[in-house]
């Protein structure tokens, strides 16, 4: 099953969901090129991308991404870039992509949970890297908070495991920090991985559903998009578990979000 994605929906949040990318760009160290050549894996409607344009205004970027609803909204992006680069848009699954070029830097945002196997694939991007190039990504690191863990738990019901039973990310989806730290030094890069948990103070009615719409529960709204009365069944119950878990104080709702961080410089 491949996941229709709703940018509207995901950009609802964009504020809170930018700022791990600004937090990890800030510890990429200077690279090698100028102008840099940067590939931007997973870029979803390219409104992060756009950052890389700051902070490298001269670079030519590159977002890809593989699904057509993101991609359609990257078009305002495009283009040249005020500091004399520029940004441009392609299809590209992160399950199978190979660089066709050396880079610079190769990024990724909150992409790598969707791709299994993504361990295997750093040997080709590093390869890919220039001498004193980057791999930088970061991924949500919160599978086992009650935000999955309950989705999961309702999808394996005797009511819904006949069709979601295989459709949720696994447990596995993010490993662990040393996990990452081992692979990149085997493929010869000093490696920097850390852990962050980010307090998102959320307004409005049910805020971590609305959250939740735009990123984990889009497999579920995609396994039901043919059944509506269905997938609205499953919402709500869900919604139900979410405001038990995170119960809504006079001034928001808390939501709790680990994230887990690279940044990986090759060997000269």
């Amino acid at each position: 099953m491949t996941t229709t994605w709703d940018p509207a929906q995901y950009l609802r949040h964009a504020d809170h969901r930018a700022r791990p990318f600004t937090d990890l760009l800030a510890r990429v160290p200077d690279l090698p090129s100028a102008p840099p050549r940067i590939a931007d894996l997973g870029c979803g409607p390219g409104n992060v991308t756009a950052v890389l344009a700051d902070r490298w205004p001269t670079a030519r970027v590159t977002g890809y991404d593989n699904s057509p609803e993101m991609l359609a909204r990257t078009e305002p992006y495009a283009g040249p870039t005020a500091g004399g680069g520029s940004l441009d848009f392609a299809h590209a699954d992160a399950t199978t992509w190979t660089p066709a070029e050396p880079y610079d830097l190769i990024v990724s945002n909150a992409a790598l949970q969707w791709v299994p196997g993504h361990l295997d694939r750093f040997g080709d991007w590093v390869s890919a890297l220039l001498p004193s190039g980057t791999l930088a990504f970061q991924v949500p690191d919160n599978i086992d908070a009650p935000l999955h863990a309950l989705m999961r738990e309702l999808a394996a019901t005797a009511r819904w495991k006949s069709r979601l039973g295989e459709v949720l990310r696994r447990e596995d989806s993010v490993h662990a920090p040393g996990v990452y730290l081992d692979r990149l030094a085997r493929l010869g890069c000093s490696a920097d991985v850390w852990q962050t948990t980010y307090q998102h103070l959320l307004p409005g009615p049910d805020p971590v559903l609305d959250w939740v719409k735009g990123t984990g529960l889009r497999p579920v709204l995609t396994a039901l998009a043919d059944d509506p009365e269905a997938r609205d069944a499953f919402v709500a119950e869900y919604r139900d578990l979410l405001r038990e878990a995170y119960p809504a104080a006079e001034y928001g709702t808390v939501l709790p979000f680990r994230r887990l961080f690279a940044v990986a410089r090759k060997g000269v």
